[in-house]
């Protein structure tokens, strides 16, 4: 029997329904009040957050673990713009999220409405698409056309308001609803001539690389790019980090990014990250080819290379790879040289880390992390988070695990322990660390009433240093160590805070108690928060001994 709709706000939730939304990361406000209370007669869950930014981190989260769409849903006005900050963070990310915000009523705008603001214009730069809905008949449309485009090509955040007075309408008898094509994935494929000429370009290189964006690193991800790597014997990078080539997680890579003469961009954006494709990161003679879903980035490539982008087509990168994989090309002829030497320079890390001695009072970074891969490599579906400035990059140097979820090319910090909470959401059964600096922590912390309400349990382990160690770091080097300001915090006690929210809780000072504590976090089966007390270092810079 199908059911009948009688407002708006049943019809988007019917619109959800359709699209196979299970969980919804929300903050509750006026707006949405209609929203709510048709969530009541379907089977999806409501996970109510403490602050809207961290609706929107744990709507993120949950796409790129889960490869399913995030919903967050927050109400208008100042809810919404508390939202907007975590969407540069999903943008960077490349994570399909779909923000949908209440909004005041159409028949009062310009009129002061309560909480009336230009929410589509603000959400506009940081999203795919940003609209408001006008009228009932729209509904479904609308948000099957937000989540389309939020999968589609390069993957990314969409905003849709929603009117408090479109949600209260009456539904009109046989209103129009989506069909199960109007949320589909538009995918963009290059022609086969276009994925045969890179192929023979790069097999016509001695050391060539192909650099993959956020998007691909999903555990699902990698493994389709561990396919490519071995099927073309050539090294598949993937990158998401604000440090660019100088990821600890990559290890050596920089150097032997160096000696590379050909780089195909797989829907990577030639950026920062990549020194803009110049010297002395990429040497100037090193030849560019590339493959992306959007034409205005392949434009933005040819402005900053010039005829070093030798060939470069249209096509979104999970097409591409299937294209690629599918021509059965012939292993480049240097796989076992080039891709052994760059596979050994993204492993190495400097023997002494492990070689430190046991410390007492404040931790050497390494010496309180690399305990913890015992626990990572306990479960084939861990999860690590890693954020924070360089406590972070300490996390990506020491730590793996098959999922990961990291601040990332934003270089933002505070969504550690959403994206926690959220990891916990989609994966039951699995051990979940977050590496959270002191300050990251104190953007968030009341997410552990979330986590403990909802008996969301993970651990999260914050490096404190006392200190906004990152900015710190850069003031001693560019201005000397007199000139440091505005970057001292307390030794606080995170742990308590976490205890006082009915969590579990702990202060290790001691690197032999690291392991031991972690095993009480998870014997607690509680939200659980490691304070350590670490050394302030500046992030690791990997550089093989010459």
């Amino acid at each position: 029997m199908i059911k009948k709709i009688k407002n708006g706000a049943e019809m988007v939730v019917s619109a959800l329904e359709q699209a196979g939304v299970e969980k919804v990361f929300t903050l509750s406000g006026n707006h949405i009040m209609p929203i709510y209370n048709a969530i009541f007669d379907s089977n999806i869950e409501l996970i109510h957050t403490r602050h809207e930014a961290a609706a929107v981190h744990m709507a993120d989260a949950w796409a790129r673990l889960t490869g399913k769409v995030g919903i967050a849903l927050v109400t208008g006005g100042p809810g919404h713009a508390n939202a907007i900050s975590a969407l540069y963070t999903t943008s960077m990310a490349e994570s399909p999220v779909v923000l949908i915000s209440g909004h005041a009523p159409l028949n009062q705008l310009g009129k002061g409405a309560f909480q009336e603001m230009a929410q589509a214009t603000i959400a506009a730069p940081l999203t795919k698409a940003s609209w408001t809905c006008q009228k009932i008949e729209d509904l479904g449309f609308d948000l099957a056309k937000a989540i389309r485009i939020a999968k589609s090509g390069r993957p990314g955040p969409t905003h849709l308001s929603l009117p408090s007075d479109v949600l209260e309408s009456i539904s009109p008898l046989n209103m129009p609803m989506p069909t199960n094509e109007d949320f589909m994935v538009h995918s963009k494929a290059a022609k086969p001539s276009e994925i045969t000429a890179i192929l023979s370009a790069l097999a016509s290189t001695k050391k060539p690389l192909i650099i993959v964006g956020p998007m691909m690193l999903s555990k699902t991800g990698k493994k389709q790019l561990a396919l490519l790597e071995e099927s073309l014997g050539i090294p598949v990078i993937g990158m998401e980090s604000p440090r660019g080539i100088g990821d600890p997680s990559l290890g050596a890579f920089s150097e032997v990014l160096a000696e590379s003469d050909c780089i195909l961009l797989l829907g990577k954006k030639l950026d920062f990250t990549l020194k803009f494709g110049n010297a002395p990161g990429i040497k100037q003679e090193c030849k560019f080819l590339q493959i992306d879903p959007e034409e205005t980035e392949i434009e933005r490539a040819k402005k900053m290379l010039g005829n070093r982008l030798q060939m470069a087509c249209v096509s979104d990168t999970p097409s591409a790879i299937n294209a690629m994989l599918s021509a059965n090309p012939a292993k480049h002829s240097s796989a076992d040289t080039w891709l052994k030497e760059v596979s050994a320079a993204v492993a190495y890390r400097p023997s002494s880390w492990r070689e430190l001695p046991p410390y007492e009072g404040r931790l050497h970074p390494a010496k309180a992390l690399l305990p913890l891969q015992e626990i990572l490599d306990s479960h084939p579906d861990s999860v690590l988070v890693s954020d924070g400035g360089e406590i972070g990059q300490w996390a990506q140097a020491c730590l793996n695990a098959p999922n990961r979820i990291l601040n990332g090319v934003a270089g933002s910090i505070g969504a550690g322990l959403p994206f926690a909470i959220a990891a916990r959401v989609a994966k039951k059964d699995v051990p979940i660390i977050a590496i959270m600096g002191d300050g990251t922590f104190g953007f968030h912390s009341a997410e552990i009433d979330t986590a403990v309400r909802y008996g969301l349990d993970c651990i999260l382990v914050v490096g404190n240093d006392a200190c906004w160690n990152a900015e710190y770091q850069i003031q001693i080097k560019d201005y000397g160590k007199d000139r440091a300001i505005g970057c001292e915090l307390l030794p606080s006690s995170y742990e308590k805070v976490c205890q006082a929210f009915g969590g579990h809780g702990e202060l290790v000072t001691n690197s032999e108690n690291m392991l031991p504590a972690v095993k009480r976090a998870i014997e607690s089966k509680l939200p659980s928060c490691l304070n350590v007390m670490i050394e302030g270092l500046t992030a690791p810079n990997i550089k093989r001994m010459v």
